[in-house]
C-alpha cells in the first residue's frame, strides 16, 4: 500500500476535481475518477473501488501520473471543428536555379 499521506492527497485532489467539475457543469452527473492501471497498482487501490462516496476508481489506459473525471455528460457539445487547410508539400515548379559548385569536383583516392 502507498503512504497513507499520498492517498490523503490523492482523495483531496479528487474531491476539489469533484467540485470543480460538478460547479462547471451543473447538468452533469460526475460518476467515477479514470486512471491509468499502473497507477491504481501502484496506490494499492483495485479497479471499481469507491474512493468517496459516489465515485468509483476506473481503470481507463490513461496517461500515467494523472487522473480524469468521468461523467454522463458530454463535453464538446457545441464546440465547432475548424476546417483545416491542406497545403501541397512538393512545388509544382522550380523557382530557383540549383546551386553549382565551383571548379572542377575533388579527386578522391582510395585509403592505402
Amino acid at each position: 500500500m502507498a503512504d497513507p499521506s499520498k492517498i490523503a492527497i490523492l482523495l483531496q485532489q479528487v474531491a476539489m476535481a469533484v467540485n470543480a467539475h460538478d460547479r462547471e457543469n451543473p447538468d452533469h452527473h460526475t460518476w467515477g475518477i479514470g486512471m491509468a492501471h499502473f497507477d491504481i497498482e501502484r496506490l494499492g487501490l483495485e479497479d471499481g473501488e469507491e474512493l468517496i462516496p459516489g465515485i468509483v476508481l476506473q481503470a481507463d489506459g490513461g496517461p500515467t501520473g494523472q487522473f480524469r473525471i468521468l461523467c454522463d455528460g458530454l463535453h464538446d457539445q457545441g464546440e465547432v471543428e475548424e476546417e483545416e487547410e491542406v497545403v501541397d508539400a512538393v512545388a509544382d515548379q522550380e523557382l530557383a536555379e540549383p546551386l553549382q559548385a565551383p571548379g572542377p569536383a575533388p579527386r578522391i583516392t582510395p585509403p592505402l
